[in-house]
């Protein structure tokens, strides 16, 4: 039972800080499980979120510590579910070494000691239910996710059996489509500009990217060079995602090719298996081009 009688110390207010901002890597999942705690949570849209995480969590409780009259109760159930948290799975894909989980899991254990005279942290019936609900509700959603993907999956599987090869190029523009849709990618279909062919185009954290989709045979050196040339040609910030379901061949790669990001078969399955979503893909692809100069790695070389 959480006892709201006694004053939290500042030593557990800053630490309440940094495990919120440790114990999610992207901002957009510790949104998510701020607005499942809060019960005051149409203060979350008006954060900047496009702050530094830190920075988005230290106004939060300031704001909250600010208007204890209104946020009180939150800030205090707040404290109770980061105390409790204990699920540290959405790490592991970001986490390469170990040191983010082992992290966000001191940081936890170093607020329940803080957190000890305040708070009883037993499993009552009520709260228990109310955690059960919204543990259901997000499961809900993954469901719901995973339903679609798997709609995909049998369209794909399906495309893969056509014979004619222009037919399949088509459905396979029309698949793209709906799998970034479904990841909130603000695709577009594809469309011509001046005699020049372009598959499709979609919006990725701000960036623009040219969408080139092909399923007749390994793309090759020239292939990849007209499709630089596409992205190359279009404003300065402009980038190019190819989708060769086959890969592209052994030495397709050329050093030049700096505004394009490679996608194949497998990466396609990957995401339709629910092994890693789209956005997280797109952004490790881009992150790591972006680093090593490689273009083309798939999730097995990422």
């Amino acid at each position: 039972m959480i006892d709201a009688s006694k004053k939290i110390s500042p030593q557990a207010l800053n630490q309440l800080k940094d495990s919120l901002s440790v114990i999610y890597w992207k901002k957009d999942e510790l949104r998510d499980f701020l607005k499942m705690v809060l019960t005051q949570n149409t203060i979350l849209s008006t954060l900047d979120w496009s702050a530094y995480k830190r920075e988005v969590v230290n106004e939060l409780i300031r704001r909250m510590v600010d208007r204890l009259d209104i946020f009180q109760q939150d800030l205090l159930n707040l404290f109770h579910a980061v105390a409790d948290f204990d699920n540290y799975d959405h790490l592991k894909f970001w986490d390469d070494d170990g040191s983010k989980t082992s992290k966000a899991k001191d940081s936890v254990a170093k607020l329940r000691k803080l957190t000890k005279g305040y708070f009883q942290l037993t499993k009552e019936q009520e709260q228990s239910a109310q955690r059960k609900v919204e543990r259901e509700k997000t499961i809900q959603k993954t469901l719901s996710l995973e339903d679609e993907l798997l709609q995909l999956k049998q369209r794909f599987e399906e495309i893969a059996l056509c014979k004619n090869y222009q037919k399949r190029g088509y459905l396979l523009e029309k698949f793209l489509y709906d799998l970034f849709l479904l990841h909130d990618l603000e695709p577009k279909e594809g469309y011509r500009n001046n005699g020049e062919q372009i598959d499709g185009a979609f919006t990725f954290q701000h960036a623009d990217y040219l969408l080139e989709a092909k399923w007749s045979k390994e793309v090759d050196r020239n292939d990849l060079a007209d499709f630089c040339h596409k992205v190359d040609t279009k404003l300065k910030s402009a980038l190019g995602l190819l989708v060769s379901i086959d890969g592209v061949t052994k030495h397709a790669i050329d050093p030049y090719f700096k505004s394009i990001i490679i996608m194949d078969g497998f990466d396609i399955m990957s995401v339709l298996d629910c092994r890693i979503t789209l956005s997280d893909l797109l952004f490790k692809k881009r992150r790591k081009a972006i680093e090593t100069g490689q273009i083309y790695l798939n999730i097995n070389q990422l």
